[in-house]
């Protein structure tokens, strides 16, 4: 069966990645699995988005406009809780991106927020049922 089976952020700031990620995994549903002191676990059904640090990083920059990762799209269930957590990120590290186009930015058809947490990391929140 097709499908990924978990992805891997490395972060240069585990407690702010920690806030800023925890805030939205746990509004998009995913329930914490598993900590350690340098990161942590959370499930979405099988599949899971680990958040860590490594002594191993080359660089404690993330730049998602080089080559690799530019960004992790999550679904939410309704256009109205896409509103709610773009809505909400600002107080929780996150910034918007293309809000002069929001909720459109990515077309007519496609109805999602794009934000950006304080290392650079863009997460897109999109609606998977039709608006309301």
């Amino acid at each position: 069966m097709p499908g990924f089976h978990h992805v891997e952020l490395w972060v240069a700031d585990f407690a702010e990645a920690q806030a800023e990620w925890g805030w939205l995994l746990s509004r998009l549903g995913f329930a914490l699995d598993s900590t350690w002191p340098e990161g942590q676990s959370w499930s979405a059904g099988a599949e899971y988005l680990t958040i860590t640090t490594s002594p191993n990083l080359s660089t404690p920059v993330h730049d998602r406009r080089r080559a690799g990762v530019n960004h992790l799209a999550f679904k939410a269930e309704s256009a109205s809780e896409v509103d709610a957590i773009i809505e909400d990120a600002p107080t929780h590290g996150w910034h918007l991106l293309y809000h002069d186009r929001y909720p459109h930015a990515g077309g007519e058809d496609h109805y999602a927020g794009w934000i950006e947490n304080s290392a650079g990391f863009k997460a897109e929140v999109v609606a998977t049922a039709s608006p309301e």
